[in-house]
């Protein structure tokens, strides 16, 4: 039987690799991807803890708030991405240093 440590244990490892995507990744669309993997692991924890704790509902519920609140933001971060790409011709977060109103 799968326990609550082995779901808590698979949740850690997703999100220390999102937070180590974030960490390295100087690609704009490399960052997205990390930021999701840890949106995605605090829905599986929300998913867990209202599993073991017989209130289904709620965890599944903050889970949807997550799922569709990381929807927006990759709808948002990939219009930003584009109107970056548009201006600078690239996509590099070190070169893409001037801001202009």
């Amino acid at each position: 039987m799968i326990s609550i440590q082995h779901y808590l244990l698979v949740s850690a490892a997703i999100f220390v690799l999102g937070l180590l995507t974030v960490a390295t990744r100087r690609n704009a669309l490399g960052i997205l991807l990390g930021t999701e993997l840890v949106l995605n692991a605090a829905a599986l924890n929300m998913v867990i803890f209202g599993r073991y704790s017989n209130h289904m509902a709620e965890g599944s519920i903050y889970a949807l708030f997550v799922i569709v609140l990381a929807a927006a933001e990759a709808a948002v971060a990939l219009a930003v991405g584009l109107m970056i790409y548009r201006n600078f011709k690239t996509i590099d977060t070190v070169e893409v240093d001037d801001l202009k109103g």
